[in-house]
C-alpha cells in the first residue's frame, strides 16, 4: 500500500510540472518589436572595413536588415557620405543618398545586402552612413526608423 501512495505521488508532481510547464510555454508574449540596421564588410562579417581610401576607387560594403516587427514590412536603406556629419536617430543626415537599397522581410526575416559606393573628394574622417526607412501603407510615405549605422573613412587624392 505505501508503494502505491509514492507511485502515485511521483505521477501526480509529474503532471503537475508538465502542466505548469504546457502553461508557461503557451502563454503569449508581448514582445517589443523592431528593427536593425547592420554594416558588414565586403565578405559579410562585421569588423575589417577599410579605412583608408582613395579617391575614385570602389568600396564594397554590405547592409544588414532585421525585421522584428511582427509583420512583413518594406524596408530602404539610404547609403549618404557626409564631411564627418552623423544622423541622430530623431533626424537623418541631410545629404542625399549616392544608393538606395530595397528589401521587404517578413517577420523574424533578415537580409544582408552588397552594395558599393566610390568617393569622389579627399576628406579625413569623411563618413559612410547607412539610414533605415520603414515604408508606411497607411499614408504610402517612407519613415525614418532613427536607426542608422555609419563608418568614418580617411579619403586621400592618392591611389593606395
Amino acid at each position: 500500500m505505501r508503494l502505491d501512495e509514492e507511485v502515485f505521488a511521483v505521477i501526480l508532481a509529474i503532471v503537475v510540472i508538465a502542466s505548469a510547464i504546457g502553461i508557461a510555454v503557451s502563454i503569449p508574449r508581448n514582445t517589443e518589436p523592431f528593427t536593425a540596421i547592420g554594416l558588414l564588410n565586403e565578405k559579410g562579417l562585421i569588423g575589417d572595413y577599410p579605412r583608408n581610401v582613395a579617391v575614385g576607387s570602389v568600396v564594397n560594403l554590405n547592409a544588414f536588415v532585421y525585421n522584428h516587427l511582427g509583420y512583413t514590412a518594406l524596408f530602404r536603406v539610404d547609403v549618404k557620405i557626409g564631411d564627418g556629419d552623423i544622423p541622430t536617430n530623431t533626424t537623418p543626415l541631410n545629404t542625399t543618398p549616392v544608393r538606395r537599397l530595397y528589401v521587404m522581410l517578413g517577420n523574424d526575416e533578415n537580409a544582408t545586402i552588397p552594395f558599393s559606393v566610390v568617393f569622389d573628394y579627399p576628406r579625413i574622417n569623411q563618413t559612410l552612413v547607412l539610414e533605415l526607412y520603414l515604408f508606411s501603407p497607411d499614408n504610402k510615405t517612407w519613415v525614418y526608423t532613427g536607426e542608422y549605422n555609419f563608418l568614418r573613412l580617411n579619403v586621400t587624392g592618392v591611389t593606395l
